[in-house]
């Protein structure tokens, strides 16, 4: 049984969600704000739901205190739905946003999506290039240096799911679908913000492998 802890300040939205995620089987553990939260007590947690204004420690502030540390997805909740808002929830380590007001239905699709993402079985690391990808640990290196690309789960699904298909252009909706799948509430404006959070990472090492077609979409450059 899956385990999501949620926190947010608004009791009401902890209990309803609680309940909701019950009664699909899930186990539920809720707090009412980040305060004194060690990342050792995530061991046992799945997924977390993650509130972005609360008192004291915000959403945001919180996820990058936690993030080298806890290796899971995190959805923030949040009413901030301006791309700079949601550049930097990607930016601090988020996987992905559930804007306020939402569905129950939407709340499931999520929580369902990136639980099932966490389960696929894939083959231990592949090629493409200078860029070696370990997908068990979800890991992109450029090869020459051996340095690692420091991405969340959500950058590197999408570096991975480009590089394995190099060449290739897809569009927002096509990396969307593949990445979050057809039940997903997520828009393709999320992507879109990821993919330019990647490409800021990797000019650090004068790399550019995500390559835009204007009126197309993005591809993984193929090498000669």
């Amino acid at each position: 049984m899956p385990n999501i802890f949620v926190i947010d300040d608004d009791p009401g939205i902890c209990r309803m969600i609680e309940r909701v995620l019950i009664k699909e089987g899930y186990g539920v553990k809720i707090r009412n704000n980040c305060s004194n939260l060690r990342p050792d007590e995530f061991s046992k947690i799945d997924l977390l739901l993650l509130d972005v204004m609360m008192p004291g420690i915000d959403g945001f502030e919180f996820c990058r205190k936690i993030r080298k540390e806890v290796d899971i997805p995190i959805l923030f909740i949040t009413a901030k739905t301006m791309e700079e808002n949601l550049l930097e929830g990607f930016s601090s380590g988020g996987d992905d946003y559930i804007k306020k007001p939402f569905s129950i239905a939407e709340l499931r699709a999520r929580v369902e999506a990136h639980l099932r993402r966490e389960k696929r079985e894939k083959q231990h690391s592949f090629q493409r290039g200078e860029y070696r990808f370990d997908i068990q640990a979800k890991e992109l290196f450029i090869e020459q240096d051996e340095e690692k690309i420091i991405l969340t789960k959500s950058e590197y699904d999408i570096c991975e799911f480009l590089a394995k298909n190099w060449g290739q252009v897809f569009s927002l909706e096509r990396i969307l679908e593949s990445i979050f799948g057809y039940d997903s509430e997520s828009d393709i404006s999320s992507i879109r913000v990821h993919i330019k959070n990647i490409r800021k990472k990797l000019i650090k090492f004068d790399k550019k492998p995500i390559e835009t077609v204007w009126g197309v979409g993005y591809k993984w450059k193929k090498e000669e």
